[in-house]
């Protein structure tokens, strides 16, 4: 570990939205300097201009805030080491590899690339491992300067080859790598352009970030990093990298099992509570029973020496576990905004907006109990914004009957218990109470008739609770879809 002020950094490439992994290391960087007050830096990797996608940087920002990560210095907001787009420190970048080939540890590159495909393609015939062969190394650094005005190069960086780099990490201990196996990377492309390994030593030095916390990824790029270090007398960060996610099967993780953008959670109806809570364990720990933690406890205790190397799994069912407590746990005035929010985003445009705030805020507490993710709001109560019940097959109002006539039954029964409560007395407890009073006259319990009476209502089996869903609706649109659903039947 190091001793200097604590400054870590999330320095994603925007090129595309990012996942749930990639924003697992910057909720772990920002709690780290939270907890060690000290100070959290966004920087933009934007160098690879091929991979480039419009929208990205936005949606990278949109990531951290939905999760309440907050920055001190950033493309945004500015800071004392600026500018935080790659792409704007190209000068930097030129000078660090001007000076390694003055120590002669760089030099230029003027292979073509078909001449690195023919060397790839033979090092595989022969089954050697890939890696540039060298041969530039060998040209005159007066040679190589006077073709660099007229061709077209690269400049590579010239590791050691002989002994072994050494990664110190925080997670993982010693690791130890041999240079024998390395290759002299490319660290300055001909478009002028770093690469990421030169890129993000020159800039975490600049902004001088203490600890680089990062995934398990990049530790083969750690003795490149480590080399250009020492080649350029810089003091390196504290390393520490993250353990791998897989997912569930314990292979990597991928769309299918949980390798999505974040935005895509956020969504489909994830609290960032939840997600914040459910990335935090990701790897690391508070102790050996705490699985419930706010942003507040997160940023107070977190601690590196907590994080796991061993490789942690995505798990949905946990995350769908964590939301659930999220929405049951808020207050009302915050869950009935929510389910506003989503029923007006979700309900069909046929529905009148704006919604009856009345029978929103009825059917909110119905809903906590029941929902896992807020976009299954919308379908739960859009029977309650309509006249008639919901389109449904009429074979599902005999289906956990058994059969149509009983399903006739049940509907007659109903109608006769519940055409005898009067207008100003339709409450839930009488509706209940006359529903109730049907199993002796059908000679069964509730719960084997009741889902009749729920697709006659609702359009479906099962729900919200009928007997409130009822009083919601109110006496005439109750009569009225158990009569159409008996007429149905014949």
């Amino acid at each position: 570990m190091t001793d200097r002020p604590v400054r870590t950094r999330y320095a994603p490439s925007p090129t595309g939205n990012p996942h749930v992994g990639n924003i697992r290391s910057a909720l772990f960087s920002w709690a780290f300097a939270r907890a060690r007050g000290g100070q959290f830096v966004l920087r933009i990797e934007d160098t690879d201009r091929n991979r480039y996608v419009e929208g990205a940087v936005e949606a990278i920002m949109e990531s951290l805030r939905w999760l309440g990560i907050d920055w001190d210095e950033g493309p945004d907001i500015g800071g004392p080491h600026g500018p935080y787009f790659q792409s704007e420190r190209l000068p930097r970048y030129r000078e660090a590899a001007e000076l390694l080939m003055e120590r002669g540890r760089a030099y230029r590159c003027f292979c073509t690339p078909e001449r690195l495909d023919a060397l790839r393609a033979s090092q595989a015939a022969a089954k050697q491992p890939p890696g540039y062969d060298g041969l530039c190394l060998r040209i005159d650094p007066a040679e190589s300067a006077a073709r660099a005005k007229d061709e077209p190069h690269v400049i590579r960086f010239a590791m050691e080859r002989e002994g072994v780099t050494v990664l110190h990490d925080v997670v993982r201990g010693e690791v130890v790598f041999e240079n024998a196996l390395q290759d002299d990377f490319v660290m300055l492309k001909s478009d002028g352009f770093p690469t990421y390994h030169l890129a993000v030593v020159v800039d975490d030095t600049a902004m001088a970030i203490s600890h680089c916390i990062r995934g398990d990824e990049w530790i083969s790029s750690a003795p490149k990093h480590i080399q250009l270090y020492e080649a350029l007398g810089w003091e390196q960060p504290a390393w520490a990298h993250l353990p791998l996610i897989l997912g569930p099967d314990h292979k990597k993780l991928s769309k299918r099992s949980g390798d999505t953008a974040l935005l895509d959670y956020r969504e489909r109806g994830y609290l960032p509570e939840a997600m914040l809570n459910f990335l935090a364990f990701l790897g690391w720990s508070l102790d050996d029973h705490t699985t419930i933690i706010s942003a507040e406890e997160l940023t107070r205790h977190f601690d590196l020496a907590r994080v796991v190397p061993n490789p942690a799994v995505f798990d949905i069912e946990r995350l769908n576990y964590l939301n659930g407590h999220y929405i049951r746990a808020m207050d009302e005035e915050r869950w009935v905004r929510l389910v506003a929010e989503w029923a007006d985003r979700g309900l069909p445009a046929s529905i009148p907006r704006p919604l009856d705030e009345a029978v929103v805020r009825a059917a909110a507490p119905l809903l906590r109990e029941r929902v896992t993710l807020l976009e299954e709001i919308p379908g739960l109560i859009a029977f309650l914004f309509t006249y008639d019940a919901p389109e449904y097959e009429t074979a599902l109002l005999a289906e956990r009957v058994g059969d149509a006539a009983t399903a006739v039954r049940v509907l007659d029964e109903a109608l006769v218990r519940l055409d005898a409560i009067g207008e100003s007395e339709w409450t839930t407890a009488a509706v209940e109470a006359a529903l109730r009073g049907l199993e002796e006259p059908l000679g069964m319990k509730l719960r084997k008739f009741i889902p009749v009476l729920y697709v006659a209502v609702m359009g479906r089996p099962t729900g919200i609770p009928l007997f409130d869903s009822a009083a919601i609706l109110g006496r005439e649109r109750t009569l009225a879809r158990l009569r159409a659903a008996r007429a149905r039947l014949g």
